[in-house]
């Protein structure tokens, strides 16, 4: 291949300009001109393509979000917007594509795929509820994001006795609460992959202000329902004094951590080999911290699944 475009789509993530950088520096290493589609498949349809230089890239890896900016589009679902990016792609001669993001991305990746143009996937979503990976870009940051925050809430909490319900994102999936709530040493974490009985939870509250603990910690999943509604069971069950914190979009900016940047740039090099060699419907990931890659239709058809062994250990600590 001698050009190749890569575009964001979908939620941004910590990490991304990482690996949009990681595409553009390995393209060019292998004399392959790369562009940048600004504003994910919208973007693509109307032709908002530019070609990248090294430098256009520079000063770009500690930043957050995406410079490439991204967009949900929901006319590139439909054969006439995925022909028409597809012209789009001809037009600047771009001969294949690297996607950033999540499922939704990949849906879209896979429907170019199957009209016979050639795409890689890179993982990148807060939420690392792709299957086939271990890691997604921009977990670690959000991660981090939100075990910084909940140490704050807890000196608070400590000072006024009090119980607090934390919200986190993660659409369906409870990664982001599950390891924040190991991480913060939560009392309970209530996750969509888990049905954890409310009476387990008061249970566990009143059994620690019973034996004189000054303050809990409750991480919940977006994905399970409203932690202002949560909260509020909690307090009329307890009657201890309750405060909930949603600490929604501020989980998705800031610098991304070493760990986010070094996985970006080794996904985003590995969709490089990917497209040099001839491959396409694949997506990138990284296991047992090996790089791998996968059918992006495989990948599309598989649940995520949560660590339980993760859980369970969360389960043992927080008695």
């Amino acid at each position: 291949m001698k050009k190749i475009g890569v575009l964001t789509s979908g939620g941004d993530a910590p990490g991304m300009n990482a690996a949009i950088r990681a595409v553009v520096r390995k393209g060019i290493y292998h004399d392959i001109e790369v562009y940048g589609i600004y504003n994910g498949f919208q973007g693509l349809m109307d032709g908002k393509i530019e070609k990248m230089e090294l430098g256009t890239v520079g000063d770009m890896i500690q930043r957050g979000g995406t410079m490439l900016y991204s967009a949900r589009c929901e006319e590139f679902k439909t054969d006439a917007g995925q022909n028409q990016g597809i012209e789009q792609l001809k037009k600047f001669g771009i001969e294949g594509l690297i996607v950033i993001g999540g499922d939704g991305s990949f849906q879209g990746a896979s429907k170019l795929t199957a009209k016979g143009y050639p795409c890689i996937g890179v993982p990148g979503t807060i939420d690392n509820d792709i299957p086939g990976t271990d890691f997604t870009i921009g977990f670690d940051t959000a991660l981090n994001t939100i075990i910084e925050s909940v140490d704050k809430i807890r000196d608070t909490a400590t000072s006024h006795e009090r119980t607090y319900v934390i919200e986190v994102m993660g659409r369906d999936a409870g990664d982001l609460a599950l390891w924040a709530g190991l991480a913060n040493g939560a009392e309970s974490v209530i996750i969509p992959e888990r049905d954890e009985p409310f009476d387990s939870v008061v249970e566990r509250l009143k059994r620690g202000h019973n034996r004189g603990k000054k303050h809990s910690i409750i991480m919940l999943a977006e994905g399970v329902g409203s932690g202002i509604d949560y909260g509020k069971r909690i307090e009329e069950e307890t009657s201890l004094e309750t405060r909930v914190t949603v600490l929604g979009h501020i989980q998705r900016g800031g610098r991304p951590t070493g760990f986010d940047r070094v996985l970006a740039s080794r996904l985003a090099g590995k969709a490089v080999d990917l497209l040099r060699k001839g491959e396409a419907g694949k997506m990138v990931g990284i296991q047992n911290n090996e790089l791998v890659h996968h059918d992006i239709v495989d990948i599309l058809n598989k649940p995520h699944e949560l660590d339980m062994k993760l859980y369970q250990l969360m389960s043992e600590l927080s008695i």
